[in-house]
């Protein structure tokens, strides 16, 4: 795909604040981005929520309003479908084949229909429901373990390992733990996620790359493939062992199928390699910082813990003892819940950068061929325009008449963007919300929940990196 070179016009670009020599805007942005963004949006954006950046030496459009939103992911989504190339994402992507950092083209196009196809589509992942399960049974037995004891629990720990279970179940056909290489599976995610987040050299400087030989991002390339090295190893010898009893299920996990495919995709071993990454790390994250948001919520609003402990524990039959996922249909406040949390705390809160192909008008302003984008979906989840107590945990918000009803999170309504919108947005949606509405559920109707002891409150500070997690560890002690 061509970016096309930039035409003449008479409209401006959007506003833009005042900027300096050689680092542009890179000082106001601080340790929090999609917080510093907000704040210069609200004072120098425009009236529609679009505002002009320099980061470095690249120009960036920042949509943080659910007009701008609606512009670049649904008017404009073609001339804004494609990823920013970075020597950390090249070099983690194979080159930029896969589906998260891919350009936009056929490739990516296959990529993405090989994956919700066979992976993420709503039906199979209504297939994985007893592998849901089960891992679901294997975290409320060490949980009551710790309940026994009084012991309290590192639920940071205990929601990431559930959440890479089921991805390596899904995609894999087993669970990591059992060969103790959950360890370093998560060590990969989170080096990944590291060294793909913030604004670094390459991303603010991308001409550094190539010059004097690029000695300035030399660091970040190395570092890039030592981690690829690792992910390679890894992923190879998954791809080996699949490939001995390929014909004898082709069908029991995504690295069979993705296998079985490969003749009549024509799909090159780096190209399976580079989607199997993409589905380890983009689905481990998501489920398990949403879960571990909405538990920390919950303890801080105990009125909504006390509704969703009664609509979990009087909606099951007497005697079951355990929540099944026939039992979420009716749950209404539990999806209420979920889609609060996603409201306030977005996992990625910047959407993936973008980029724009070729020159567009949005309303009245110019965007050239080139720009890059970022879409604030953490600041449009909190927009007083358009939610009542915006920064309030208020899950009845989507409650009316005993239904949820009202805005959604799946791509449609533009005030509630989690997952993005358009053809760009996350194709695992509905194998993260399965997890998040089951593990929860269970969670809320085992146990009762407290602070460990000499623990008063909860710290809320965020750290940004890919996506946005707490500072601190969450640990509660079940009852």
């Amino acid at each position: 795909m061509f970016i096309t070179g930039p035409r003449r016009t008479t409209r401006p670009l959007p506003p833009s604040p005042p900027w300096l020599p050689l680092i542009g805007h890179v000082h106001l942005v601080g340790a929090l981005p999609h917080v510093s963004l907000r704040r210069l949006a609200e004072r120098y954006g425009s009236d529609g929520g679009l505002m002009t950046l320099r980061l470095g030496v690249v120009p960036t459009l920042v949509a943080s309003s659910t007009r701008a939103a609606q512009a670049v992911l649904r008017a404009h989504d073609r001339c804004f479908a494609s990823r920013p190339s970075s020597v950390c994402g090249d070099v983690l992507s194979y080159g930029r084949l896969g589906i998260a950092l891919a350009p936009y083209g056929e490739g990516w196009r296959q990529a993405k229909k090989l994956a919700i196809t066979h992976l993420l589509n709503a039906s199979k992942v209504q297939s994985y429901c007893a592998a849901r399960e089960e891992e679901v049974a294997l975290v409320i037995t060490k949980i009551r373990g710790a309940a026994a004891t009084g012991t309290a629990v590192d639920m940071s720990e205990l929601l990431s390992k559930f959440t890479s279970d089921m991805v390596c179940r899904a995609v894999a056909g087993r669970s990591f733990r059992v060969e103790g290489r959950d360890r370093v599976f998560r060590e990969l995610i989170d080096e990944s996620n590291a060294l793909l987040a913030g604004f670094n050299l390459d991303n603010l400087y991308p001409g550094l790359a190539t010059a004097a030989g690029g000695v300035l991002v030399r660091s970040a390339r190395t570092k890039a493939e030592r981690v690829w090295e690792r992910w390679d190893r890894m992923i190879d010898k998954q791809i080996d062992e699949h490939a001995t009893v390929l014909h004898e299920d082709q069908d029991c996990d995504f690295i069979h199928m993705l296998l079985s495919l490969q003749e009549e995709y024509g799909l090159t071993r780096d190209a399976i390699k580079a989607i199997v990454v993409n589905m380890f790390a983009a689905g481990t994250d998501t489920a398990y910082l949403v879960l571990e948001f909405a538990m920390a919520e919950l303890i801080l609003h105990q009125e909504a813990m006390a509704t969703l402990q009664y609509e979990v524990r009087s909606s099951i039959t007497k005697g079951q003892n355990t929540i099944f996922e026939d039992n979420l249909v009716g749950m209404t406040y539990l999806k209420a819940v979920v889609k609060e949390t996603l409201r306030l705390h977005p996992p990625s809160p910047l959407l993936l950068p973008r980029v724009s192909l070729e020159d567009c008008d949005i309303k009245s302003f110019h965007v050239p061929a080139g720009t890059s984008v970022l879409v604030n979906v953490w600041a449009i989840g909190r927009d007083p325009k358009e939610w009542d107590a915006a920064e309030e945990f208020m899950p009845e918000r989507f409650i009316q008449n005993g239904e949820v009803k009202g805005i959604d999170f799946r791509g449609k309504d533009f005030q509630l963007l989690p997952f993005g919108s358009g053809r760009r947005m996350c194709p695992g949606i509905n194998f993260a919300v399965a997890s998040i509405e089951l593990m929860l559920a269970n969670l809320i109707y085992h146990f009762d929940w407290k602070l460990p002891k000499g623990v008063d409150k909860i710290d809320m500070t965020e750290v940004f990196l890919l996506t946005v997690s707490r500072k601190e560890k969450l640990r509660l002690v079940p009852m």
